[in-house]
């Protein structure tokens, strides 16, 4: 019997060495290396060799859930079969040279809950398509070229808990509606060209901790109303068109937020110029 049972091992190893993803998520991966000159990647692949060993990936049940390439050297725009990799739980090209727009087909990737792109030289609108991704729990797209206005469509994204959009060229209104992202507990829009008054019902986003809308255009006053963001640990408006001066907080005691006005602040808390 013990042939037979040296067959069956034998077998049983021979299939779980062997597994591997769907061709279509393989040609994916081929198409992102050959669209941002993989060989140029400081960690690159050997296409000859099991996906798993390729550097960044993560498979599960042969499936790839996450793809971490930050600081690759990754060059060139972004392959439209991305949107092959289905099963994506998390993707990371932060600090790359990455260019054009974002593929339309990124809309695809719905079990996302983080993508992270910031730091590199993506251009044109923010696409509609992502607010699709309805799992996203992390958006990061901050320090690229994007421009116009940001996408009503990102408000169905209300699993959001970080909507990073800072250092990029956005015009327009911060969208009332700002208030479906619940859950939000870091938004920052700092360094665009938004213009408009702050709206009130961020202060509905009563799980925020830091709220950054620093150099910009903004108009207006600090709502009173943030007064009841309890969570909030971290304030910076400066440098926009407000009616006063500010001056950028970050502590322990955001019920005194009312406070930033320039000429009373220091007198009523331990605040930190920034």
């Amino acid at each position: 019997m013990k042939p037979i049972y040296y067959v069956v091992a034998l077998f049983l190893v021979t299939n779980f060495s062997f597994a591997n993803i769907s061709p279509k998520e393989k040609e994916a991966l081929i198409a992102l290396y050959n669209s941002t000159n993989g060989s140029e990647w400081n960690s690159t692949w050997d296409l000859t060799a099991s996906e798993d060993s390729w550097y960044g990936i993560k498979i599960k049940d042969d499936k790839v859930v996450e793809l971490n390439l930050q600081f690759n050297n990754l060059q060139g725009a972004l392959p439209n079969e991305i949107g092959d990799l289905v099963n994506l739980k998390k993707m990371n090209l932060g600090f790359n040279k990455l260019t054009g727009t974002l593929p339309n087909t990124i809309k695809n990737l719905h079990e996302l809950t983080s993508l992270e792109l910031f730091m590199n030289g993506f251009e044109g609108n923010i696409p509609a398509e992502l607010g699709e991704l309805t799992k996203l729990e992390s958006l990061k797209l901050y320090s690229n070229k994007f421009s116009g206005e940001i996408p009503e469509a990102i408000l169905n994204l209300t699993n959001l808990k970080e909507l990073l959009l800072g250092s990029n060229y956005l015009t327009g209104h911060i969208p009332n509606k700002i208030y479906a992202l619940s859950k939000l507990e870091k938004l920052s829009l700092m360094d665009n060209k938004l213009d408009g008054e702050i709206p009130v019902e961020i202060a509905q986003l009563t799980n925020l901790q830091e709220l950054i809308l620093s150099t910009n255009q903004l108009t207006g006053d600090v709502p009173m109303e943030f007064m009841n963001l309890t969570k909030l640990n971290t304030i910076m408006v400066s440098d926009n068109k407000l009616n006063q001066d500010y001056i950028s907080i970050s502590g322990k005691n955001p019920p005194s937020l009312m406070k930033l006005q320039l000429d009373s602040a220091t007198a009523t808390m331990d605040l930190e110029k920034e």
